[in-house]
């Protein structure tokens, strides 16, 4: 029997209490890893937590903010107590809200998605991009959009948080090469997620786009898959506007 693809590695995973962030912790549990998983809902990331944990992972699940600097802090200084390293950080977490014409998008709104999508990823990236500097061995994968590639109406601020998160990763690729990091975007399509379960375009499963970080996870420590766009076949994305 084959050995699991992520057996021994230690996964962080935020926004890993429901939809797509829940999905990929799943998947990294059937391949072996260890992991922390973060969001702000404490009673959802809990119940995720013990699911796993009745199917045998490992796992540290802490509520909190991705966008607050000092809880961010707090959950790696956590992991590695409790791991002692990381092997691999997803940038989950992230909001839809917001959505409108862009001369109706309030500041508040816009603060507020550029605090979750934006100043999140890269809180966590600082945090460990530090720890597998040390290491010399790490890999990060932030989940991205097809929206930073092509927009629609009505996603001023959404759109501009993905097209900004594809900017960090190719920074996080380039300054962590010489230390053994990786870093890469996986940009789904349309996903069957809690908040999209009457959406009458083609979906995707949250399993489908799970099974797609856990290839980009899997990758030997030598090989990086800088940018991934997984869609639903016939979905509105190649020819849109």
């Amino acid at each position: 029997m084959n050995e699991r693809s992520l057996e021994g590695k230690i996964a962080l995973i935020t926004g890993a209490n429901r939809g797509i962030g829940r999905g990929i912790a799943e998947a990294f549990a059937r391949e072996g890893a260890a992991l922390t998983l973060m969001a702000r809902d404490a009673a959802l990331l809990n119940e995720t937590a013990e699911a796993l944990k009745r199917n045998g992972a490992d796992v540290l699940a802490i509520p909190a903010d991705v966008s607050d600097e000092k809880q961010v802090q707090e959950v790696f200084r956590q992991t590695m107590e409790r791991f002692g390293r990381l092997d691999i950080l997803v940038n989950n977490a992230g909001t839809f809200a917001g959505y409108g014409p862009i001369d109706e998008v309030t500041v508040e709104l816009w603060d507020n998605i550029i605090a979750v999508n934006l100043r999140g990823p890269f809180l966590c990236t600082r945090e460990a991009f530090r720890i597998m500097k040390r290491q010399r061995d790490g890999r990060i994968i932030n989940i991205g959009s097809i929206a930073s590639q092509r927009v629609r109406p009505n996603s001023a601020a959404y759109s501009t948080t993905k097209h900004g998160l594809w900017g960090l990763t190719q920074v996080t690729a380039l300054e962590g090469r010489d230390h053994g990091i990786s870093c890469g975007c996986l940009n789904p399509g349309n996903v069957r997620v809690e908040k999209r379960a009457g959406d009458t375009e083609p979906m995707m499963s949250v399993e489908d786009i799970a099974q797609a970080a856990v290839a980009m996870a899997a990758l030997p420590p030598r090989v990086n898959m800088l940018e991934a766009t997984v869609i639903v076949i016939d979905q509105p994305f190649l020819g849109r506007g």
